[in-house]
Order: C-alpha cells, then structure tokens, then sequence
C-alpha cells in the first residue's frame, strides 16, 4: 500500500497534487487549517473510490501539530512513502510597510511549517529505509519579487532546506527536492487585477499562466521511480518565466 501525507491540501495546488496521487492509488493524510467545506468537495471529487483518506485538521507552523499530522499518518498506515510539504500564505507588503507580524506570520508557516514535518517524518522515514519528500517552493524564492519580501525568504529557505536534507538522507534511500512553481491558475492569482496579470504573462515566454496539473505532474514524477536517481534538485516549472 501506497501513502502519502499532503499539507494545504484544500484546494489550488495542494488539491491537484492530492487528486493525482488518489488516481495512482495512494491513500492519503490530507491536512488543511480551515477550509472544511474544500475538503469535503475533494475527497468527493476522488475518482478512485478504492483508497483510505484521513484528513487532519492542524496548523503545520506549530510543531506539536505537524507531528499530530505524521503520528496520525504512522498510526493508519504503519509507513509513509510520501511527504508532499505544500502549506503555505501570503501577506504581501512592501518592505517600508511590512509589519513584523506580516513577516513573522509567512516564515512561521512557509518555512518552519516545512521544517516541523520534515523533521517529524525523518526518523520514521530512516527507519523504514525509504522516502520521497516534496517541497513545494516558488519562482520568487530564486528571483525575488517586490512586494514578497517574506514570501521570496520564505520559498528561498525552502530550498536551502530541500539541498541540505537531502545531503542528510541520501544514503537512507530519502530523496528531497523541490518544485518552483512559477503563476499557476489558482484562487491567488484569480484575485489579481487583469492588466497585472496581462503584464505577468507578456514576461513569461509561453505567453499564459502554469495549471495546478503541472505541478501535479511535476510530483508524479517525481516521487516515481524514473526519479531514484535524483535528489536535492529544484525543478522550475514557470513557463520560462525565470531560468
């Protein structure tokens, strides 16, 4: 049997990732914070009816919750093949207006949320000789972008993570990397003005904004043994926005 834990599992990107490891036969611990109702149109949205689904309701920031989350998984399963770190806001500020709550609030979150599971699965993981762990970083944490000052810190210590475990855990057969999304279509950028995003696409050489499913199969393969060769990478999926 297949599992795998996915945090911010409710909808946009974490949703996609949850629906394509359902359609590969994984069962899945689906955490959220909020957003009950999401949940609930998801895991009716499963096409294959055939796998178990937990989900967990917790805030990954807090460390005595993101290990709630791997125990529960434990406590189910008896193992976990997969750890998908998706989990994560936005508080976007210019930096002579950035609040220390607004910066505070996004690390917490982006960065020690990934920390806290990572940390939590690892002994399981090195128990069981076997990982694949996902962090789910962003574009702006390699280019920067005004207005993302917490944000851009955030997804670029996600990636120092991502290289720095995976020089920890290679040799316990883990593999850790992570995916740069570029601007996929999602509840976020529905919310941006049309000649913003008109201006965000002229910059993006294929001309249109990413789909969750690409990054969804940015995972598939990942966690896929075509991938047992490769870890502490970063794969840019951004259209060509940034290389």
């Amino acid at each position: 049997m297949k599992t795998a834990i996915i945090t911010g599992a409710s909808k946009g990107i974490g949703a996609a990732i949850a629906s394509r490891l359902n359609e590969l036969g994984y069962s899945l611990v689906l955490n959220y914070r909020s957003n009950t109702a999401s949940m609930d149109e998801l895991i009716n949205s499963f096409v294959n009816k055939e796998t178990e689904n937990v989900i967990v309701q917790c805030d990954i920031s807090s460390y005595e919750d993101a290990k709630k989350l791997v125990d529960t998984a434990y406590e189910r399963f008896g193992s976990v093949n997969v750890l998908i770190n998706n989990a994560g806001i936005t508080k976007d500020n210019l930096l002579p207006l950035m609040s220390e709550e607004e910066f505070d609030t996004v690390i917490e979150t982006n960065l020690k949320g990934t920390f806290n599971c990572c940390k939590h699965i690892s002994k399981k993981m090195i128990k069981q000789k076997y990982g694949r762990i996902i962090n789910i970083s962003s574009v702006v944490g390699l280019a920067g972008n005004a207005g993302q000052i917490n944000y851009s810190a955030s997804k670029a210590g996600v990636i120092g993570m991502t290289k720095s475990m995976a020089r920890e855990l290679g040799k316990k057969n883990i593999l850790v990397n992570a995916i740069a999304p570029g601007f996929i279509q999602t509840e976020m950028t529905d919310k941006i003005p049309d000649d913003v995003k008109a201006e965000m696409i002229k910059n993006i050489p294929l001309q249109r904004l990413g789909q969750p499913s690409d990054i969804a199969d940015s995972v598939e393969f990942l966690i896929s043994d075509m991938a047992s060769y490769i870890t502490g990478q970063v794969l840019s999926v951004n259209g060509g926005y940034y290389m």
